[in-house]
This record gives C-alpha cells, sequence and structure tokens, in this order.
C-alpha cells in the first residue's frame, strides 16, 4: 500500500532548491510538460469511450513546479493537492467523464473543477493510454506473476499510416504512351493528399503498367472520379482500404505465459504479496483444484470484462468482473482471481512517479532554461474497499 504522504526524489528537491537561488532558470510551463507527457505515453494509445488529457486548464501561462500523481482525484485528495502546492494533478481515472451542463457546487465532480480554477491547478488524465502503454498498467501487473513474457491481448495501432494516405488505388494503363498523362492528372488531384507510382507487371506472359495510387479519403473521390471520366485509359481497378499496423507491445490487456509453470496456490500467494492484499477474491474453474497447474494468465487491470472475454488462459486476473461474466468464465475451467478495481492499478503509482521523473529530466536537458517538476504521490490510502475478516466490505 502506498502511503498518503508526499515523497519527492531527493534530486527534484535539489533541483527546486537549486532553482529558489537562480532566478534565471524557472519550471517546465504545462504546454512543454503536456507535450513531455505525450512523449512518455500517447494518449492516441486511449479507447475511443474514454476521456483523456488536459481535463482542466488554467489560463496560460502556467509553470509546474510540482506535478502530483493520484489514482482518483477525490474532493479529499484535491484538498492534498492544494496543501503540496501541486500545480497539475495527473488523476488516472478521469475525474470529469460525462459532459457538464454546468459547474456548481452541487456535485464532487463540478466541485473538484471549480476548486482547481479558483486555485490554478491543471488536472489531466491519461486513463487507458497507459493502460495499453509498454510501460504502463498492465505490463506493471504482470510483473507481479514470475517470469514471463507477454503480449497484449487486444493490440494498438499505430497513431499513423507506414505510408502516405489511407487508401490505395491500383490499376492497369492500357497503353504505355497514356502512363505520363495518367501519372500527371492523378498526381495533381490532392495538393499532396496523393502518391503515384508505377510498376511493371506480367500477367498472363504479357508485360502490362500497372499504376499505384496513395490517397487520404479525401482526395479518394477525385481520383475515383478521374478514372469514372476515362475508363479508356485503365483496367483492372483495385480499390484498397490501408490499416494503421498493429503495435507489438502496445494494448489493451496482457496475456501472460509463465516460464515455468506454478500451482492456483502459488498464484494466489504472490498475487497477494506483490499487490500487498491479505485477502482476494477466488473462483475456481469447473474441474479446478488449488493445485491446479496454472501456465496462461490474461489480465486486466481495473475492469477486465470486456477485455477478457472469451481469452483462452488457465487464470483471469482482473480487479472486478461481473458475477455472470465470473460464472461464465468458470463454466469453461478458468480460474478467476478478482481483487477489486483500484487494487490493481494505485501500486503502479510508486513506478510512474520513477519513470516520470527520469523522462522528465532527459527533456529538462534539451530544454534551457528549465527545470523538472518535482512528483509527488497523493490519495493513495484504500479507496472504496477495505479488508475486514475474511470478506470485503463497503467503507463507513
Amino acid at each position: 500500500m502506498l502511503p498518503s504522504s508526499v515523497h519527492l526524489i531527493p534530486t527534484t528537491v535539489r533541483l527546486v532548491q537549486s532553482w529558489i537561488y537562480n532566478s534565471s532558470r524557472s519550471f517546465m510551463d504545462l504546454k512543454s510538460l503536456l507535450s513531455s507527457l505525450s512523449d512518455f505515453a500517447s494518449l492516441s494509445f486511449a479507447e475511443s469511450w474514454d476521456n483523456v488529457g488536459l481535463l482542466v486548464e488554467p489560463s496560460p501561462p502556467h509553470p509546474v513546479n510540482t506535478l502530483f500523481l493520484t489514482n482518483d482525484l477525490t474532493e479529499e485528495v484535491m484538498e492534498e493537492a492544494l496543501q503540496k502546492k501541486a500545480d497539475l494533478i495527473l488523476s488516472y481515472h478521469p475525474p470529469i467523464f460525462q459532459p457538464m451542463k454546468h459547474i456548481t457546487w452541487k456535485t464532487w465532480r463540478e466541485r473538484l473543477v471549480i476548486r482547481a480554477l479558483e486555485n490554478r491547478v491543471g488536472i489531466y488524465s491519461p486513463h487507458t493510454a497507459y493502460d495499453a502503454a509498454p510501460q504502463g498498467v498492465n505490463n506493471w501487473l504482470a510483473k507481479g506473476l514470475g517470469a514471463c513474457t507477454s503480449r497484449p491481448i487486444h493490440p494498438s495501432k499505430a497513431p499513423s499510416y507506414p505510408t502516405q494516405g489511407t487508401h490505395r488505388v491500383e490499376f492497369n494503363v492500357n497503353h504505355t504512351q497514356d502512363l505520363d498523362k495518367v501519372m500527371s492528372a492523378v498526381k495533381g488531384i490532392g495538393d499532396g493528399d496523393v502518391s503515384v507510382t508505377s510498376f511493371s507487371v506480367r500477367i498472363d506472359d504479357e508485360e502490362h503498367i500497372r499504376v499505384s495510387v496513395n490517397c487520404t479519403q479525401k482526395a479518394l473521390m477525385k481520383v475515383v472520379a478521374f478514372l469514372s471520366q476515362n475508363r479508356q485509359l485503365y483496367q483492372k481497378t483495385e480499390i484498397l482500404s490501408l490499416e494503421k499496423p498493429l503495435l507489438l507491445h502496445t494494448g489493451m490487456g496482457r496475456l501472460c505465459t509463465l516460464d515455468e509453470p506454478v500451482s492456483l496456490a502459488t498464484m494466489i500467494e504472490r498475487i497477494k504479496r506483490y499487490l500487498k492484499l491479505s485477502h482476494i477474491r477466488l473462483a475456481l474453474g469447473v474441474g479446478k483444484t488449488l493445485e491446479s497447474s496454472i501456465k496462461v494468465v490474461a489480465l486486466c487491470a481495473g475492469s477486465g470484462r470486456s477485455i477478457l472475454q472469451g481469452v483462452e488462459a488457465d487464470l483471469y486476473l482482473t480487479g472486478e468482473m461481473s458475477h455472470h461474466d465470473v460464472l461464465d468464465a468458470a463454466s469453461q475451467g478458468i480460474n478467476v482471481i478478482l481483487c477489486e478495481h483500484s487494487n490493481t492499478e494505485r501500486g503502479f503509482l510508486s513506478d510512474l512517479q520513477d519513470m516520470l521523473d527520469a523522462h522528465l529530466e532527459k527533456i529538462a536537458n534539451r530544454i534551457e532554461p528549465c527545470e523538472v517538476p518535482s512528483i509527488a504521490i497523493g490519495g493513495a490510502k484504500k479507496g472504496r474497499w477495505e479488508e475486514n475478516g475474511q470478506c470485503l466490505k463497503p467503507r463507513s
């Protein structure tokens, strides 16, 4: 369990002190810090339904002296952040998710926005971008299993296409003498949105010239219109939709294959020790016992239903799943371990603090004059649930 008190990395403290005595240097401004956070883990990795990025922005300029990390930004955690003079709060879960129609003192989420703006504190949330990142939450959770190899259950797509354009149009030019005319006409269509190449192909022992056009969705309609108006120039047309490539180590969930199989009982103890829990919830798969062998673990920090459903594994590890989803998994002989939502995420903050400190130091070395914000962890008390005897119950 992480302490609720703030911890500053010693080297960062020295940097803060040096700034006090050297007024010619300044702390990283919000815009630069957000760019650095994007370099650390791109928000393009986040799920489409998520609400990530800068949620509350104080009026510029806004230098960031202290970056405050938390799993959930509640009103209690906001008070802690203000006491520590935070300039930017990185809240793993977004405190603003549904659209707000007004900002009043009526609800706790609205009050968070008011307090943040009144005190010039920014709020940033990475959420599923950090779930998917190679060095993110799920990667951290997988470390508790023991030596293993892992891959994303649902790989992310690269943020950009490897080639220009989103579509490819290919066709054969009927006559060699028309090639220059066709190439010139197609190149002039898209104001830089079109790239054209030609190459020889052999079909039925005859040489043909094939033209390949890469273009954007917008330019595609113009390319098709040109071809429709010049049917005598070409034949054998294909239109392909280009996909962004999948990323090898980035994506949602992790499918982990242990180097050496262990018993379910051993895996339970590893997980409890890693997450610093005295109790977890266990559903035995049909026909399984505590001595059953565990070789493949499918995991997802937080709520794992949509990620783990249908995945073949010996064990599902997540924070929460519905009763019926657990029954479905168990009926297939898959063991299920539930540790409660934030228990599978909160411990990542300590690793994140170290990684961001190192990452921002590298950035600061390229930005002069600039000092790295001090990084603090807050809101690290137990979340909604706490252990009591042999069960978990809501806190009073």
